[in-house]
């Protein structure tokens, strides 16, 4: 089983940064693709970025695409998502996620998940 506790989030304004991490125990964090996802209110939970095990692959949506920033430090068995030029429209729970194989994009292919952390964006 594998444990993921995510922090960082919190109140910013538009235009701020936020960096948000997550660490991982119980597992071998190294063979995990790890993925962001939010969910806002009234709305489905969707992707956001991951990073593969291996090459370390990034993969972004659309929405956040050269704003965001996924990485991972395997010997600290943590992911960070580096958010910068945040928006209003940013305002969610977000989540990370592990997966040993499927889509990256796909959340129910993720085997674990954490218990979110709230970032909200004021205009």
């Amino acid at each position: 089983q594998v444990q993921l506790v995510e922090s960082g989030g919190g109140l910013v304004q538009a235009g701020d940064s936020l960096r948000l991490s997550c660490a991982a125990s119980g597992g071998t964090f190294s063979r995990y693709t790890m993925g962001w996802f939010r969910q806002a209110p009234g709305k489905e939970r969707e992707f956001v970025a991951a990073i593969t095990y291996g090459s370390f692959t990034t993969f972004y949506a659309d929405a956040v695409k050269g704003r965001f920033i996924i990485s991972r430090e395997n010997a600290k068995n943590t992911v960070y998502l580096q958010m910068n030029s945040l928006r209003p429209e940013d305002t969610a729970v977000y989540y990370c996620a592990a997966y040993l194989r499927g889509r990256w994009e796909v959340a129910q292919d993720y085997n674990y998940w954490g218990q979110g952390t709230q970032v909200t964006v004021s205009s």
